[in-house]
């Protein structure tokens, strides 16, 4: 069993910067392939980035890519997500997953959830 934690979120003008955090615990966190998710109100679950158990490759939806980075910290069990460059369409419920198997960017493969940081985006 995984739990996970984001922290990060908040109010920022569009241009700006924040840092996402997931801190996980339970069962050895090194060992999951780590993604984050987000949802915005009315739409689907959408990819984000993905990062891979050993850190060595990571993956990024088109609509971030250049502007996200997603990194990982072993030592202290946590996955992060920069996001510079922000837009109001960015603007969502950002979520971290565990995937026990394989780092993917389909949702419905993750097995663990953590329960969501909101980020807003003003214009």
């Amino acid at each position: 069993q995984v739990q996970l934690v984001e922290s990060g979120g908040g109010l920022v003008q569009a241009g700006g910067s924040l840092r996402l955090s997931c801190a996980a615990s339970g069962r050895t966190f090194s060992s999951y392939a780590m993604g984050w998710f987000r949802q915005a109100p009315g739409k689907e679950r959408e990819f984000v980035a993905a990062i891979s158990w050993s850190g060595s490759s990571t993956y990024y939806a088109d609509s971030v890519k250049g502007r996200f980075t997603i990194s990982g910290d072993n030592a202290k069990n946590t996955v992060y997500l920069q996001m510079n460059s922000l837009k109001p369409e960015d603007t969502a419920d950002y979520y971290c997953a565990a995937d026990q198997l394989r780092v993917s960017n389909r949702w419905y493969e993750y097995d663990y959830w953590g329960q969501g940081t909101q980020v807003t985006v003003s214009s």
